[in-house]
């Protein structure tokens, strides 16, 4: 760590684009307070995959976990859709949020593809190319070759290259680094603890900026992806993005400060902050939605006959926590004023609330679970 070097500005004639030096190479971890904060950030990832494992039917949580990742890392990018907006149909958004709409639920869709591929795919940039096409796919990027790594020069902040705050590699230099990058991730003779591999990763793979848009929503959904491929977390409970759109300058200055300064060390602090901090919310996440399916079983249970159609209605909510009356309807087989019925007792026992105020077509928020994750 002592002797890291993040690489070299070159000139490319008018402008200087920075080259970053190879990572698949031996690591020496060297420095006590690092290891510190890795030893508190594993013990933590372990509390919270213990949670994954004996949380019952934890796989109906894990698309709200998804769900506002996609909004928090949309919204480092500059999207403003929030998790009550991105439950919503399209059809419900307002004509000028729908982009913003679209790019959170292309997000959603792009991480469930990832997870879903690493059963066949290894971390890789073939499986990093999909998890992009699926992003940029019919959004404002749709034009930026979705699916493929660049063939320009791009570069970060400014209006142009000429006063722009970081220029990438030249393109040319993108399959060499990218191809050195996921070798470093399956090269099991570095023994370089897997926090640090993914923290690592994560910052050559915003240096590189290999695709002409979304690098950044990408490179945060890596390091979900490696820490499920490598056995670390069970299921996908673990995402960043919150900690940094909370520290958003702070993410962006400790990733330049590598590459000005050689500073390795304070990258990586911040990044297993991250990690103790993200896992410990987690944790409490989980605790609080263990005590309130206790206290929504219980409001139930006085519903006698209908208590099994409300438990299906509830089970469908901790999915996705807003219905309609037909929807109630449909998953429950009643006639519509039997769901209207049903509804209205859940409203009363403070389960459901309507959020639309209309005399037709009301929307119904699961609100106490929705705030859990806010």
């Amino acid at each position: 760590m002592q002797n890291f070097k993040a690489g070299n500005y070159v000139s490319q004639g008018t402008f200087n684009s920075f080259i970053p030096e190879v990572i698949n190479r031996n690591w020496t971890l060297d420095d006590m307070e690092v290891i510190e904060l890795l030893s508190q950030a594993d013990r933590q990832l372990g509390r919270l995959d213990m949670y994954s494992e004996h949380t019952p039917n934890i796989d109906l949580f894990i698309s709200m976990h998804i769900l506002k990742e996609a909004t928090k890392s949309s919204k480092i990018e500059g999207t403003k859709t929030n998790i009550e907006e991105a439950l919503q149909d399209k059809e419900e958004i307002a004509e000028e949020e729908r982009d913003d709409w679209e790019e959170v639920q292309n997000y959603i869709k792009a991480l469930n593809k990832a997870i879903e591929s690493l059963d066949e795919l290894p971390l890789s940039s073939r499986l990093i190319r999909l998890a992009h096409k699926v992003l940029l796919q019919g959004v404002r990027g749709k034009h930026k070759i979705p699916g493929q790594f660049r063939t320009s020069q791009n570069w970060i902040g400014g209006a142009s290259i000429a006063d722009a705050t970081f220029i990438p590699p030249p393109h040319t230099e993108v399959p060499r680094l990218m191809g050195d990058l996921e070798k470093f991730s399956h090269n099991t003779e570095i023994r370089l603890p897997h926090l640090l591999k993914i923290a690592l990763i994560h910052y050559q793979f915003e240096t590189i900026h290999p695709f002409l848009d979304g690098n950044g929503r990408v490179g945060r959904l890596l390091i979900t992806l490696y820490l499920v491929e490598k056995g670390i977390l069970k299921k996908p409970i673990l995402y960043l993005s919150d900690f940094f759109e909370r520290n958003r300058q702070l993410y962006y200055d400790n990733l330049m400060k590598v590459r000005t300064t050689n500073d390795i060390k304070q990258w990586f602090k911040f990044f297993l902050v991250g990690v103790i901090e993200t896992a410990r919310g987690s944790i409490e996440t989980f605790n609080n939605i263990m005590k309130l399916q206790k206290e929504v079983d219980l409001k139930i249970q006085g519903l006698g006959a209908r208590t099994s159609n409300a438990r299906a209605v509830v089970s469908k909510l901790y999915l996705r926590p807003l219905i309609n009356v037909q929807k109630v309807a449909d998953l429950t087989d009643l006639s519509l004023p039997s769901a209207y019925k049903l509804v209205n007792e859940l409203e009363q026992l403070g389960i459901l609330k309507e959020i639309t105020g209309a005399k037709r077509g009301k929307q119904y928020w699961f609100e106490e679970y929705i705030n859990l994750f806010k």
